[in-house]
């Protein structure tokens, strides 16, 4: 039963997504609770049904995109592809170089591949890459993120992005996107997006000077909790007394003693029993801290590994982290990893405070001492992206080498004989890696990213939502009466900034499924061929180059390369400009006779 009347329910429709792109932006809750709230809004009011939002898991485009992550992820897991990037990386020895190859390359890897474990893949490696030449890592992992943007539009399954559109378009009647057209519109934005940034990069990227230093020996800002041990030399002494106000490479910020705060902590302090002491240093310095016997020890204690070491990693929080909205404290974080946070970094942000009593965000780098079974762990619960520390190494003997053949044999089969929808050759190839033991049933449930699955569905009955009750058209009527004197390509510009808007502080996906049923209602009213406008739809639904936040691959990049907001303002806005530029003016070229009248 519909509880609103049908000439008010474009408007309560707006509303709803308005307070959903809110609660992404501020990041109240995570986006998939958020996607969630807003489609039970819409069933409790009878805008949609519960079968149309379970029709979402039957959908062959979803299915798609959760193959391809698990695909993707068992040849990451099998093969050693350290030793393949140094093979293709190796010759680079100056930044341009070194970018301008990194760059194409990838974008080409990712018109295949999944972006997002390309960039957990490549960070590191890239990482290393600058710092061993004295080269700063935020001149160079902003272009890795924004190359695997661009190299996905190339392909339909390229990014998630393609699929789901496609699979919008299906669902529909409506052909599937057109692969040459995308192909051809894709790579010549890819090719001057590339140049543009081998270009220019060095300019426009930030060049901390202290970053340089300070990777050298990989360092960073973090803010360290230390508790006074009982029997504690420092109790009764004022800081300068204790030594406090001299320590090497670190500097007292705050004191907690009970319920209260004490910042800034003069040198006359007088530290008392239970006192909790917030030091803030480096990388280096606060690990030296933490083996340093001043009377103070760590919250946590850690069993070490096997062959008695405790090892120091960082890792970054995931966009789709289960950690989210958490503290330290209330996560179990120790026992859930088998690792102690010893330190926090946040970008931009002053931190206060017990450590355990934190409210963790995404993007924030956690220096940790980890145990013997972190990897183990970290692996299985997706929630960390491990930059520094710690490696896996991944055995080639001969027997991984016949699969790898045996695989990339199959592929190239499936490729040249378009014999089988891509969800048929995506299964074909899973099952092959499942009898080859290259993914397993632990494997599937660590790499499945839940988050990003239900959004793909929620999003679908997002935009059953905005269809049903004619939204889409209503706001239609709105944009071809400001726009239509101008012709259908004024139209075909406003839906692609529109979209470049919300895809920059929402998901992409999230941007599809509010754009397409406006797209659909537009070219519905005018009369004309859809096929050039959702092709800008695509690729500007993927343009999320001004912000980090919406994209995952921009966030994963953000707490390693040290940037701000205004450090992806600055070079975004540029390609941006460039990117929607030069896809709208090829896709006018391609469909003229559509567009120009």
């Amino acid at each position: 039963m519909n509880l609103i009347a049908e000439a008010f329910q474009p408007y309560f429709v707006i509303a709803v997504i308005l307070l959903l792109f809110v609660s992404i932006y501020l990041e109240l809750v995570k986006p998939s609770v958020s996607f969630l709230f807003a489609i039970i809004i819409f069933i409790i009011f009878g805008i949609i049904t519960p079968s149309q939002v379970l029709d979402g898991f039957s959908n062959q485009s979803i299915a798609s995109v959760v193959l391809l992550i698990l695909i993707t992820a068992g040849v990451r897991s099998n093969f050693n592809v350290e030793i393949f990037l140094n093979k293709i990386f190796g010759r680079a020895k100056t930044y341009r170089g070194f970018l301008f190859s990194m760059m194409s390359k990838v974008a080409l890897l990712s018109s295949f591949v999944n972006n997002t474990p390309v960039v957990v893949l490549l960070t590191p490696y890239v990482f290393n890459w600058g710092k061993q030449r004295g080269i700063s890592p935020s001149k160079l992992l902003i272009p890795l993120s924004y190359s695997t943007i661009i190299g996905g539009m190339i392909t339909v399954i390229g990014t998630s992005t393609t699929l789901v559109l496609n699979g919008f378009l299906l669902e529909h009647g409506i052909g599937g996107l057109d692969t040459n057209s995308l192909f051809i519109v894709g790579s010549t934005v890819a090719v001057c997006c590339i140049g543009f940034l081998a270009l220019f990069s060095k300019k426009l990227l930030p060049n901390h000077t202290d970053f340089i230093e300070k990777f050298e020996s990989n360092k960073r800002q973090y803010l360290i909790e230390k508790r006074l041990s009982e029997n504690s030399p420092l109790i009764g002494k004022s800081i300068s007394e204790g030594g406090l106000r001299n320590l090497n490479g670190v500097y007292l910020v705050e004191i907690v003693r009970g319920e209260k705060l004490i910042s800034p902590v003069t040198p006359k302090e007088i530290i008392q029993p239970n006192d909790v002491l917030i030091f803030a240093g480096n990388t280096d310095n606060i690990v030296d801290l933490t083996l340093t016997d001043i009377g103070v020890h760590l919250p946590e204690k850690l069993s070490p590994q096997s062959n008695g070491k405790v090892k120091v990693v960082e890792g970054v929080v995931s966009a789709n982290s289960s950690l989210i909205g958490k503290t330290i404290k209330s996560s179990n974080f120790r026992e859930r990893y088998d690792a102690a946070v010893i330190a926090v970094h946040r970008n931009g942000e002053k931190l206060s405070g017990k450590i355990g009593r934190m409210s963790i965000k995404a993007g924030d780098v956690l220096l940790m001492y980890v145990g013997a079974d972190f990897n183990d762990r970290v692996d299985l619960y997706k929630d960390l992206y491990v930059i520094t520390g710690e490696t896996k190494e991944i055995g080639t003997d001969q027997k991984q080498n016949y699969k790898i053949i045996i695989l990339l044999t199959i592929v190239a089969a499936l490729a040249i004989s378009r014999a089988f929808s891509l969800f048929v050759s995506l299964l074909i190839i899973f099952t092959v890696m499942i009898g080859m033991r290259l993914i397993s049933m632990k494997n599937i449930k660590r790499d499945l990213d839940v988050n990003l699955v239900s959004i793909l569905v929620l999003s679908l009955a997002l935009g059953e939502a905005i269809i049903n009750t004619g939204t889409g058209e209503f706001a239609a009527k709105y944009a071809i009466n400001l726009l239509e004197p101008y012709g259908p390509i004024a139209l075909m510009a406003g839906i692609m900034l529109i979209t470049t808007l919300l895809t920059s502080f929402i998901t992409n996906v999230g941007a599809v499924s509010i754009a397409f049923p406006l797209t659909l209602a537009i070219c519905s009213d005018l009369g004309i061929s859809g096929d050039p406008f959702y092709l800008a739809l695509a690729f500007s639904a993927s343009a999320a180059f001004l912000t980090p936040v919406g994209y995952q691959t921009n966030l994963i990049i953000y707490g390693p390369g040290g940037y701000n907001f205004k450090d992806f303002l600055k070079i975004g806005l540029p390609i941006t400009l460039i990117y929607l530029g030069i896809a709208l003016s090829v896709i006018i070229l391609l469909y003229k006779d559509i567009l120009i009248r």
